[in-house]
């Protein structure tokens, strides 16, 4: 296939070589094609070499990128996909496949307009792995690989071509979900994230310092794991409340992590071996440590992510105390309120939402 990687970042690399390690035509759309490598490749945690490919190019054209391409993977932040989408489609040919990753953070709307011209919006649930770019434009570090991938589309029943496309691509089994509300819903990042943030930081303000910089997994807390199952509650509650779809793949975190008591879950998450030696998001200064506010952690997983999931638990009347205070914790401390919002897609009733995941 004539495949493009929207991004090059990390997952963007990743994705790239595993592509053209499988023989695909694989373009690189990025904004400093000039630093990108003709030949990419992927390290483990020892720095060796475990699969490598060539790119047919890399360019900062979006017609040169995608006029072709028959996958496209979209692999920039959350805030960033409203503009890329937009730069993307006037060039798609008809019946291109556009898989966002992963696929939450509302994406999907951005790219609404692909399907009239008969495209597919395919979304990851969660990324194959953890992947750290090594060299931008050459070398990613790829550590943890999942054993299964899920995967949904728009329209719906264009699920298994791109659980087999995602399989093929990856060798990891991809399984098809019935909706792609499985994948709008996921309880990864939008509450991992968040939750973990507003404990780290929760005494912060204007003016305060941090000594250190912690460790987001291995310092991982009791007080993180009750405030993040609470969030999981809540997206539960919102799974029962959306009885038109089978949302049986919106996993509870205590099912995916094992774990039946916030003690539980926190040893789990700290023992994780992918996600060893990951620091929290932060800046230093002549005085100590503060938050990084510009990282993907903050401008992606609370306006992109938490939010949605607050703005669907109001489009339902359901409260969500735990998942609103931790979005007004953040808007509180940013100063910003810049998100996602469904009144930009004329989804003001849950009737809207109903009919567009339909």
């Amino acid at each position: 296939m004539n495949i493009t990687i929207v991004g090059c970042g990390n997952v963007g690399t990743q994705f790239a070589v595993h592509c053209a390690a499988k023989g695909h035509q694989v373009t690189m759309f990025c904004s400093k094609p000039e630093m990108v490598s003709k030949e990419l490749c992927i390290v483990n945690a020892e720095g060796d070499v475990t699969l490598s490919g060539s790119l047919l190019c890399a360019t900062n054209s979006p017609d040169v990128a995608c006029q072709n391409a028959d996958l496209i993977f979209v692999t920039v932040p959350a805030f960033a996909m409203k503009s890329y989408a937009e730069k993307i489609i006037p060039h798609l040919k008809n019946s291109a496949m556009i898989c966002l990753t992963p696929g939450t953070g509302g994406a999907e709307f951005a790219f609404k307009p692909a399907l009239e011209k008969n495209c597919i919006i395919v979304g990851l649930q969660r990324v194959p792995s953890v992947a750290r770019l090594v060299e931008y434009g050459k070398k990613v570090c790829a550590v943890g690989y999942r054993d299964e991938l899920f995967c949904a589309t728009i329209p719906s029943q264009y699920s298994n071509i791109a659980a087999q496309t995602i399989t093929d691509i990856f060798d990891i089994t991809c399984t098809p979900m019935p909706n792609y509300l499985n994948v709008t819903l996921t309880p990864s990042n939008p509450i991992l994230h968040t939750t973990r943030l507003r404990t780290i930081f929760k005494d912060y303000k204007n003016n305060s310092y941090y000594e250190d910089v912690p460790l987001f997994y291995e310092g991982w807390d009791d007080e993180s794991s009750k405030l993040l199952l609470k969030c999981d509650n809540e997206v539960q509650n919102i799974c029962r409340a959306l009885k038109e779809f089978d949302l049986s793949y919106v996993k509870s975190l205590m099912l995916h992590y094992e774990s039946e008591t916030p003690e539980q879950l926190t040893q789990k998450i700290k023992s994780i071996k992918s996600f060893r030696g990951l620091k929290s998001p932060c800046l230093q200064t002549e005085l100590g440590f503060i938050p990084d506010f510009s990282s993907r952690y903050f401008t992606a997983d609370f306006p992109y992510g938490l939010s949605i999931l607050v703005q669907i638990s109001n489009l339902l009347n359901l409260e969500c105390p735990y998942m609103q205070k931790t979005l007004d914790w953040y808007y509180d401390i940013v100063q910003k309120n810049d998100e996602f919002s469904f009144d930009n897609y004329d989804i003001n009733t849950v009737s809207d939402l109903i009919n567009f995941y339909k």
